[in-house]
């Protein structure tokens, strides 16, 4: 379903969704009947400070760091944290720092509204996601991935909660999405980047479950099916298109699938986030829906998975676990057993 521009806002204020009463899309809580109107949000990684249980120094045990990381003991920088992780119910998202890099460069940022069962219009379930990978080649991709994220996800909530359909609020958190990524930038040679996908999941009639997604870059989604389906139910798939060199190669009906990714400009991308990237970086053909039912499994990944596994079967293949928190990780591992040669995020959807 490709779009080109997001319609305008209908005129119509957002409605609670249990008592149908008028509400802001800034309330928390609606006054009439009191119902709380914001999402369960997670966005990854997070400030080692925020941490609950802060790790101690590996050098001599102390927990007390100043504000730049320094062990207040001894003096030692605080090591990276390798892994970070959370369980929504809905949705699951885990982000590694793999094994050649430094540090972590994605970000992975997650939002669930639970289902309304009340008033005269119940609303579905919605998950909102996005899955973002710093380009190392540019300053500060950790800043560009880590805003994107937050941004986009804020974003399609707020478009969502005003009445906008499922794609108009994928476009509109992409939009936001790289609005946020060019303000971080200081000056014209600073230019932090990073891909972008998002998925909205919001049901559609009946059993059938409604994926909308929006991509800029070569971090993915794929459908999953781990187990055999019923007849209708899709076979597992990527629903989305790279922007990259080897993509293009393909496209254009030089090179097939493997034979381009085995090509040194293979990973170059076409379009990404950043202050150097313009007001517009995605294509007119970046939103796609997808309908279905379960069982499934929404995927959303960036490289550092892909790269060891690009075919939809064959991560499917890898995520049977009957808990999804239990099949990201083995994805996360999968990837690691096989090289970890870049960051690895990993975020799971079920669709039951």
């Amino acid at each position: 379903m490709p779009l080109a521009t997001p319609s305008a806002p209908p005129r119509t204020s957002p409605r609670c969704p249990d008592c149908q009463e008028n509400v802001s899309v800034s309330d928390r809580y609606c006054e009439a009947c009191g119902r709380e109107l914001g999402a369960r949000r997670v966005a990854l990684p997070y400030p080692e400070s925020e941490s609950a249980t802060p790790r101690p120094c590996d050098a001599c045990g102390a927990q007390q760091y100043d504000a730049d990381g320094y062990c207040r003991a001894c003096g030692q920088l605080r090591a990276p944290r390798d892994r970070f992780e959370a369980d929504l119910g809905a949705v699951c998202v885990a982000t590694d720092r793999g094994i050649a890099h430094a540090r972590n460069e994605d970000s992975v940022a997650a939002a669930v509204v639970e289902a309304a069962t009340g008033g005269a219009h119940p609303a579905p379930q919605t998950v909102v996601i996005v899955v973002c990978d710093g380009v190392s080649t540019s300053e500060d991709p950790q800043a560009a991935s880590g805003t994107a994220s937050r941004s986009g996800v804020d974003a399609a909530l707020t478009a969502l909660a005003e009445g906008r359909d499922a794609p108009d609020a994928a476009l509109a958190g992409l939009a936001a999405a790289a609005q946020a990524v060019r303000d971080i930038a200081v000056d014209e040679r600073h230019a932090p980047s990073c891909t972008y996908v998002s998925a909205i999941v919001r049901g559609y009639e009946a059993d059938t479950v409604e994926i909308t997604v929006a991509n800029v870059g070569d971090s993915r989604a794929y459908w999953l099916v781990p187990a055999p389906g019923a007849p209708d139910i899709p076979p597992s798939q990527r629903l989305t298109v790279d922007d990259s060199w080897a993509q293009a190669l393909v496209d254009a009906g030089a090179m097939d699938e493997q034979t381009a990714m085995k090509d040194p400009r293979a990973h170059t991308l076409l379009r990404w986030l950043g202050a150097d990237s313009g007001d517009r970086p995605w294509s007119d053909t970046c939103v796609r829906a997808f309908r279905t039912r379960g069982p499934g499994l929404l995927l959303l990944c960036s490289d550092g998975l892909w790269n060891y596994q690009p075919d939809a079967h064959g991560l499917a293949a890898l995520a049977t676990a009957p808990e999804p928190m239990r099949a990201a990780r083995d994805l996360v591992e999968f990837a690691l057993r096989s090289g970890g040669s870049d960051n690895i995020t990993v975020a799971l959807a079920r669709v039951p």
